[in-house]
């Protein structure tokens, strides 16, 4: 068969046929007039070193596979060369990742340093597992719809409301400035050793408290560079178990208490029920003057939720 006809049933293209050969990995016949004539044995090297570099090794390290299937094996890993092969693809990749992982740790304790500069909180005690992944969300995570529930929030007043924050003081809400507040809404952050509701993975927008409060954090001075005066998570919870998450989690700013679900009712915020519990759902609102200025609903993913608000305010300057 001719070179095009091997690179369409190997899945590869001419050039990287022509590269094989270059390495002496494919050594087809010549026919009387110089063509070169491929077989159904070159077929299953390319098809070998297609799939071998799938798994990351790369084409000079076939050699010892092709070579297993050239010696008549039924696979290309029946040998010890080939067994070999893998070994070393292995170490390597294990050492790129022990490098990935310190080059990791490293940005982490960075970020937390950066995110916490001028902060009366500590980003990080003495000892504390620095790889501990706050800001990550299981991929399969399924994505609220916008039900329109809070399109009728923008250029209204905010209530005369107080709520308990995290520091023992109250927070009047229509009474917080007339710069920008950020307020984030959400529905309940877990606690290490205690479940979360049933089902709370399958419920559009429930997952991510955690990391939609951590992603806030590391990027708390950016939001008050951008343009907010101040920035408040708000939830049902009781503020003893808001207070245990602002000091584990080293947030610089203040939760507050809404276990009544008062600014619901204040201003018909959407919430949702489950396993006996009304919560809200997550939203958050932008507070210019006692006027709401902006919603951002639905939220997701929420661990890239502080950054959407950062962009919101650095494209709407005051």
């Amino acid at each position: 068969m001719q070179i095009s006809e091997l690179a369409r049933r190997a899945g590869v293209t001419t050039k990287a046929v022509r590269y094989y050969e270059s390495l002496g990995l494919l050594t087809p016949q010549r026919l009387a007039n110089g063509y070169r004539n491929y077989d159904e044995h070159d077929v299953r090297l390319t098809q070998e070193i297609r799939a071998l570099g799938s798994l990351g090794i790369p084409v000079e390290r076939t050699r010892p596979f092709l070579e297993c299937l050239t010696a008549g094996h039924r696979h290309a890993d029946d040998c010890p060369a080939s067994l070999a092969g893998y070994r070393d693809a292995i170490d390597e990749l294990t050492q790129r990742i022990e490098g990935l992982t310190a080059r990791r740790a490293a940005l982490i304790a960075q970020l937390r340093q950066a995110a916490h500069r001028g902060s009366r909180v500590s980003p990080v005690d003495e000892g504390e597992d620095l790889m501990t992944d706050y800001t990550s969300v299981p991929a399969d995570l399924p994505v609220p719809a916008d039900d329109g529930a809070a399109a009728h929030l923008p250029g209204m007043k905010v209530p005369h409301l107080e709520l308990q924050g995290t520091d023992g003081a109250t927070v009047r809400l229509d009474a917080l400035g007339a710069g920008r507040t950020v307020i984030y809404i959400y529905p309940l952050t877990g606690r290490p050793g205690v479940d979360l509701p049933d089902g709370w993975d399958s419920i559009p927008g429930a997952r991510g408290c955690t990391p939609e409060a951590c992603s806030f954090r590391d990027h708390h001075q950016g939001l008050l560079a951008a343009g907010a005066d101040g920035v408040f998570g708000l939830s049902s919870q009781e503020t003893d178990y808001q207070r245990e998450v602002v000091e584990r989690l080293h947030l610089p700013f203040q939760m507050l208490s809404d276990p009544e679900r008062s600014l619901a009712r204040e201003l018909s915020l959407p919430t949702f029920e489950t396993s006996g519990l009304t919560l809200y759902k997550r939203l958050t609102l932008i507070i210019r003057d006692g006027v709401i200025e902006h919603v951002f609903y639905p939220i997701f993913p929420p661990n890239e939720h502080a950054d959407q608000v950062l962009t919101w305010l650095r494209n709407n300057p005051l």
